[in-house]
């Protein structure tokens, strides 16, 4: 929702490759000390200082630590350096110089404001750093004006393969404001009230920091980590109330949004298929685009200036939809949801956790992102589908976007291919995909040339070093739909060694052929944390007529395989020189997230099936 107004700290505390639990990982600088402080105002505008001193201890580290950057919105934040410095070995301080400072300012023309972003990045260039060398750097950031009026949220967390000599951090507000805090692996050093403020704070202290034996960061639990929460919002829903009484007047339905909804839903029947040609063209006319102006990041814009500018970002997106949902009498709300690797939110509320807006059509149970512009309507882009989500007009406990449904995204690909006795190859090949498949493979054509189209399989089979020749032919891409179909014949010459023999594969490209998944079990599983997952099914069938010249030896066996939520099929038929194959994989892992007991098991299926792929059919010459 918001593109984040807070700095933008790159810090060396530690390298952290993979490896066993408890191994000290390769240490490249150490965080000294590291100070976060924030000063809280009644309003909820607040002002934020940091600093950190960081040492080089290897040569590798060098280049890194010569520079720091923080960002900030010129429109409501300004920003003050207080230290900047190189502590050299020796105990001599060399001060960043005037000259040592380099500003970038987002800005308009003349007197006009900046369209998408008035976010300033200051870099500050240390001098003289070498190993053993300390860098020291301090600054504040004065907020004129809160995000949300009377709030103030904010939530960190520090990596345990950094090295962090002392961590302290401590949150002030006025006494009258509530406020909920929560610290997890931190130690709090103290909390109470002076005068008409009250303050909490917490240490940290990492001088032993343990390398990361994580192996999949797609599901990411931000409390796995130590750090912190301090919020003024009471729970989630308000969080999405504070965010509605802004965005709501924004979906107001103007003269000129009544006149475009009448347009593009002309002729359509019904709320599904009026709703649908009105996703559809917000998805496929508004170009996503970020919003880093002040309070505009999390303030949608007038609509006319989206659709002015024909850009938006997500809350955008929402509100120009919203808008023309409503003026055709069908009611939509707004919903935020978290878009990266996060499946549940932290028990105290804050709105960085939240970070984009999609909508919700209640009379339909159906939730849309149009700031996807491939997905079909109906469905939801893998980062936003089984997310909590908050409904800012109907906010329900618990309330969660659907995962993508089981059986949903499927190919099937046939493919019919003459083998030549000099080893050449001829055929061709058709592919059906559907779901989110179908979503990858419109887009992948959409803006195929015509003059690319020609040479397409010219190149696809010169990349791999081979001579061919064909053509490519697919179904129109440009329409959002679930369904979606190409084709390609083609020749390549000498591509097979002759007698020899080859594994069984796609001849052409596919979207999710049966290798795409068996590929998996060559993953390692990572044993202590959760993964992003979801359902495929992928069927191939192949026919290979073999030149009367050559006689196939020896062909794959048939498999059988299943476990849990997926099972595996393959046949091979040999008649004379004819061999027809099957495959069936057929995926049903319900999702959005899978345990690593799950994973496990499903990485010994895909093993097996690995191992039936890498079988080779074996043919001489009479």
């Amino acid at each position: 929702m918001s593109c984040g107004l807070a700095m933008l700290l790159w810090l060396v505390g530690g390298v952290a490759f993979a490896g066993e639990k408890d191994e000290a990982p390769e240490i490249y600088a150490k965080t000294e000390r590291y100070n976060i402080e924030y000063n809280v105002n009644a309003d909820g505008s607040y002002d934020e200082s940091r600093e950190w001193a960081v040492k080089v201890v290897a040569e590798q580290a060098v280049e890194y630590l010569k520079t720091a950057s923080i960002s900030y919105s010129t429109s409501i934040q300004k920003a003050d350096v207080l230290a900047a410095y190189t502590l050299k070995a020796d105990g001599r301080r060399v001060d960043v110089p005037k000259s040592g400072f380099q500003v970038q300012t987002n800005g308009g023309q003349g007197d006009g404001g900046p369209a998408f972003s008035d976010v300033t990045t200051m870099t500050v260039l240390f001098p003289e750093v070498a190993v053993n060398d300390t860098v020291v750097f301090s600054y504040r950031l004065t907020g004129s004006k809160p995000m949300f009026d009377g709030h103030f949220s904010t939530v960190e967390s520090f990596n345990p393969a950094n090295y962090m000599g002392d961590v302290h951090i401590r949150v002030e507000a006025p006494a009258s404001l509530w406020t909920q805090q929560r610290a997890w692996q931190l130690k709090e050093v103290r909390s109470g009230q002076k005068g008409d403020r009250k303050f909490v704070e917490w240490s940290w202290q990492n001088r032993n920091p343990v390398k990361s034996g994580r192996k999949n960061w797609s599901v990411y639990d931000i409390e796995q980590s130590p750090g912190f929460a301090y919020s003024t919002f009471r729970d989630y829903a308000s969080i999405a109330r504070a965010y509605g009484e802004r965005a709501q007047p924004k979906a107001a339905v103007t003269p000129r949004i009544q006149e475009l909804a009448d347009k593009v839903s002309a002729g359509q029947q019904g709320d599904r298929e009026i709703a649908r040609a009105l996703y559809d063209w917000v998805a496929t006319n508004i170009t996503y685009a970020g919003n880093c102006i002040g309070l505009g990041a999390v303030v949608p814009r007038d609509t006319d200036f989206v659709l002015d500018n024909r850009m938006g970002d997500c809350k955008d997106h929402a509100t120009l939809l919203q808008a023309l949902l409503s003026a055709k009498g069908i009611a939509s709300q707004q919903a935020l949801i978290n878009a990266g690797g996060s499946y549940a939110l932290p028990k105290v509320p804050v709105v960085s956790m939240v970070n984009h807006v999609i909508t919700y059509i209640p009379s339909m149970d159906l939730y849309l992102d149009s700031t996807s512009s491939d997905t079909p309507f109906g469905m939801l882009p893998v980062s936003s589908a089984g997310k909590p989500v908050l409904l800012v007009q109907q906010y329900r406990d618990g309330a969660r976007t659907p995962p993508v449904p089981v059986g949903s995204n499927r190919q099937r690909m046939k493919s019919t291919l003459k083998i030549e006795a000099n080893g050449s190859i001829s055929g061709q090949t058709e592919v059906a995909v559907e779901g989110l498949y179908a979503a990858l493979s419109r887009a992948g054509f959409r803006n195929v040339s015509e003059e690319q189209r020609k040479d397409m399989v010219k190149n696809y089979f010169q990349g791999t070093g081979h001579d061919a020749s064909g053509n490519v032919g697919w179904d129109d891409p440009k329409p959002l739909l679930d369904k979606h179909a190409f084709h390609a014949q083609f020749a390549i010459k000498e591509v097979l060694a002759v007698p020899g023999a080859f594994q069984i594969r796609a001849p052409f490209f596919s979207i999710a052929g049966v290798d795409h998944f068996a590929q998996q079990g060559n993953d390692e599983v990572d044993e202590h944390f959760e993964s992003a997952c979801g359902s495929g099914h992928s069927e191939e069938e192949y026919t290979y007529e073999f030149a009367k010249e050559l006689k196939v030896l020896a062909i794959p066996p048939n498999v059988s395989l299943s476990s849990d939520a997926a099972s595996y099929e393959a046949t091979y038929e040999l008649e004379g020189n004819l061999l027809k194959v099957r495959r069936v994989l057929d995926d049903r892992t319900p999702g959005p997230t899978c345990s690593p007991e799950y994973n496990t098991k499903y990485a010994a299926l895909m093993k097996q099936v690995l191992s039936n792929l890498k079988s080779q059919v074996v043919y001489t010459t009479l």
